[in-house]
């Protein structure tokens, strides 16, 4: 994961809310701590609410609809995801993204191998 886009881990976050507790300014903890003013301040206003659940966790095809789909695959190997995207939306009356669909598809062990 790149550096600018990883979450600032909870203890960093303690001690913004303790230089806060502290009596600091926010323009002072956000050089301190070299984090934005704005995330200061989110850390701030968020002190009391639990902490965010990052990523999904529900699936967008149930265990029928992912059995359906690797016969899909099973019929037609070659099929691109386009093509899985289309068939499933037509047959399956769910529409799902390229970037679910792939998912699923890993999650049912299926590789890129041209040979299975």
């Amino acid at each position: 994961m790149l550096a600018g886009l990883m979450a600032y881990g909870q203890a960093l976050k303690q001690r913004v809310l303790d230089a806060y507790d502290a009596g600091e300014k926010t323009r002072a903890i956000a050089r301190r701590f070299k984090v934005s003013e704005p995330w200061c301040r989110r850390v701030k206003q968020r002190r009391n609410e639990p902490p965010r659940q990052v990523g999904g966790g529900h699936f967008k095809l149930d265990p029928d609809q992912r059995r359906k789909l690797a016969g899909f695959v099973d019929e037609k190997p070659d099929a691109t995801l386009k093509e899985l995207q289309a068939r499933v939306k037509a047959e399956l009356e769910v529409v799902i993204s390229i970037g679910a669909l792939w998912n699923s598809l890993r999650r049912l062990k299926f590789t890129l191998k041209k040979s299975r």
